[in-house]
């Protein structure tokens, strides 16, 4: 049974930085990447950022380039993300999910959110001004 649990999330002020995590555990394919999305109340989940599970090929979301960064610790099966000059606009809750395909040095189909198989409860990143 795959589980994804995120935690890290907070209420920060404009500028700030936060860190997320999503810690992984069960059996899973190094064919997947570990992706980050963000939703907001009526709104579709967006994505944010993403990294292959086994070989390290990270995604951004152009809203998020240079301020982003995604990184993974095998050793703990965790995945971060670590977010610095957050604004208001960033303000969401951040899902985790497993899915997209991996090959190589790409993977594929990593931005749509119906690709992804496993998701974690979320959690929730307010940015105030």
């Amino acid at each position: 049974q795959v589980q994804l649990v995120e935690s890290g999330g907070g209420l920060v002020q404009t500028g700030d930085s936060l860190t997320l995590s999503c810690a992984a555990s069960g059996r899973i394919s190094s064919t997947y990447a570990v992706g980050w999305f963000r939703q907001t109340s009526g709104k579709e989940r967006e994505f944010v950022a993403a990294i292959s599970w086994s070989g390290g090929n990270t995604y951004f979301a152009d809203s998020v380039k240079g301020r982003f960064t995604i990184s993974r610790d095998n050793a703990k099966n965790t995945v971060y993300l670590q977010m610095n000059s957050l604004n208001p606009d960033d303000t969401a809750v951040y899902y985790c999910g497993l899915g997209g395909y991996c090959s190589g040095n790409d993977c594929y189909e990593v931005v749509k959110p119906h690709k992804y198989d496993y998701w974690g409860q979320g959690t929730q990143v307010t940015v105030s001004s």
